[in-house]
């Protein structure tokens, strides 16, 4: 149950036929009129829902808005609403009141939706592919693919609860000159091993990381120096069959330790090996949408779909472009498996690489330009200290997704990714990260979850029945900050459908810190264990779904929430 929607709806319905009832009484004119539009007012003291439906009528009705706003109140019926009252405000602005079985409606649903609690169902549920992180395997994560896995998880979450088919997939680019690059930078590391550091020139566009030493290590330590008297086709052959399986292990061990699990690892080099890649290059083809030059160079007129110049699918040596296996992989997702929409989480350098892709499935008439999403994601900035921080303590090296989760619980890394929309750049503050009070919002939110358990626990010691959300008598929650708490609760499906939406999941690291600001305000003003049984029981209740919002709010981040802190 979206409670706010459902408001927004009663507030639209009632509006709506006091028009229509008082056009029929000739209270106001018949015209043609505008749709009715309710929203939540910045300013609570100006009720819980305003409508400007009175001034929006005043042009094609030819009225005072203020004389259109008292007719519509003088029809309004109310009965049987989630309203108590109607005010009119200013120069015409209708001002709602919700009523006390809003507010007992919006607890039960929490009572009876549980762990589902903040779920709701789209107009139009999609079947939808989020990509996230898709690293190269030839080497370890950095921090854009840690803040990219936490924003595509989380992103690939809100959609599901929103009621779409969701499929995360990761890309495993296993093809192409960075898998040559890779596999040669490995063989170089195992000759230096076998033979000794001037055994070899190394070049320097090889990789050079700590990790590719390590493979070379393994290597020896497997094959000893045997792998030397191999042809260099088949010695390739053997260290690249080793090393990107290897490197795709280590990433799906990390990934895991991060709390993503994938539905589907796509292997870039099954597309070439099925010729899928020429395949799609073909229809391009067909559909006139390729040049060729004289050097047989084949591209793709990206200029005629409003791109800024055209790109080369097939170089002069006969070999496809990473561009045209990455047209071949996206035809695959549309035309093969059927997704209606699929979302890229990328790095703000791809930005000009998103036109150039739409275009070329425009082409192959699979409507890119709306039906392939791009998420960019900016840069992060890692603190300690006040100090930007760019090397582990450990290895000296860039930090790796692996360095971070070390010095940092799991929990901390994902919220913390996660308190920034994508387009945004962000710092991360390490110190921040591990502090134990409420200046962390992750640990105040975290408070507020293990508070209530606390809470609840000790009125079951003392002898305290807990209650059932569902019957518990809810009509004695009228105070204040009873009902602020209420709202707070009520908001959770809502902000998940905006943040699907808007596809910004940083809304939920928002509204979990607002809705532990709300409820440690109630805990501070209201007794929870009073000597009115009814008045506990209802509070309790309001525990009760405060503890299952807040554990749900997390979860949706991949955070847990914690029974005791």
């Amino acid at each position: 149950m979206n409670a706010y929607e459902f408001a927004r709806a009663e507030a639209t319905r009632v509006v709506e036929a006091a028009y229509r009832k008082a056009s029929a009484a000739g209270a106001l004119p018949a015209g043609d009129i505008p749709p009715v539009t309710v929203e939540t007012p910045k300013d609570a003291a100006n009720g819980d829902w305003a409508c400007t439906f009175a001034m929006q009528c005043a042009k094609p009705l030819r009225m005072a808005p203020r004389r259109i706003a008292e007719v519509l109140v003088d029809s309004l019926d109310l009965s049987g609403s989630c309203f108590d009252t109607v005010e009119i405000a200013g120069p015409g602005f209708l001002n709602f009141t919700l009523g006390q079985s809003w507010y007992e409606k919006a607890v039960r649903a929490i009572g009876q939706l549980g762990a589902d609690y903040g779920r709701t169902q789209t107009a139009k549920p999609e079947k939808v592919m989020v990509e996230f992180v898709s690293a190269n395997p030839t080497g370890p994560m950095h921090m854009g693919n840690a803040r990219g896995g936490v924003l595509g998880d989380c992103l690939a979450e809100v959609l599901a609860w929103a009621g779409n088919d969701v499929t995360r997939e990761f890309y495993i680019n296993d093809a192409g000159n960075q898998v040559d690059k890779f596999a040669h930078s490995v063989e170089g590391r195992y000759i230096q091993q076998v033979r000794g550091e001037d055994a070899i020139d190394f070049d320097p566009s090889w990789y050079q990381g700590d990790d590719i030493r390590a493979l070379a290590r393994e290597l020896v330590e497997q094959y000893g120096d045997s792998l030397l008297d191999k042809t260099p086709e088949e010695r390739f052959a053997v260290i690249a069959g080793y090393g990107l399986p290897a490197n795709i292990a280590r990433m799906e061990r990390d990934l895991k330790r991060y709390k993503i699990d994938y539905d589907v690892w796509f292997r870039e080099s099954t597309l070439h090996d099925s010729g899928y890649v020429k395949e799609t290059i073909d229809l391009l083809t067909e559909k006139g949408a390729t040049y060729e030059t004289e050097d047989g160079a084949l591209w793709l007129r990206s200029t005629a779909f409003g791109c800024d110049k055209d790109d080369v699918l097939r170089r002069a040596n006969g070999f496809y472009t990473y561009f045209a296996a990455d047209i071949a992989y996206h035809r695959n997702k549309f035309a093969e498996r059927g997704f209606d929409r699929v979302i890229n989480i990328w790095g703000a350098d791809h930005h000009g690489h998103v036109k150039r892709l739409q275009c070329a499935l425009d082409a192959l008439g699979l409507d890119g330009s709306h039906r392939l999403e791009i998420v960019l994601m900016q840069l992060v900035r890692m603190m300690q200290g006040g100090e930007v921080v760019r090397m582990s303590k450990r290895t000296g090296k860039s930090l790796t997704l692996t360095d971070l989760l070390d010095e940092i619980p799991v929990d901390a890394a994902r919220f913390f990714f996660n308190s920034r929309a994508a387009e945004t750049q962000m710092e991360f503050d390490l110190d921040l990260a591990i502090r134990q009070d409420s200046d962390n919002p992750l640990y105040y939110v975290q408070y507020a979850h293990a508070r209530i358990c606390s809470v609840i626990k000790n009125c079951v010691q003392d002898g305290v029945a807990m209650p059932d959300l569902l019957t518990v008598d809810l009509s004695v929650l009228t105070g204040a900050d009873e009902r602020r708490l209420i709202k707070q609760l009520a908001l959770l499906p809502e902000e998940i459908a905006q943040a699907a939406a808007g596809r910004d999941p940083s809304r939920l690291n928002k509204y979990a810190v607002a809705l532990a600001q709300q409820f440690h305000h109630f805990y501070n003003a209201c007794r929870i264990k009073c000597d009115d049984p009814a008045l506990c029981a209802a509070r309790l209740a309001l525990c009760i779904a405060a503890r299952q919002t807040i554990a749900n709010t997390l979860g949706l981040i991949g955070v847990d929430a914690p029974e005791t802190m």
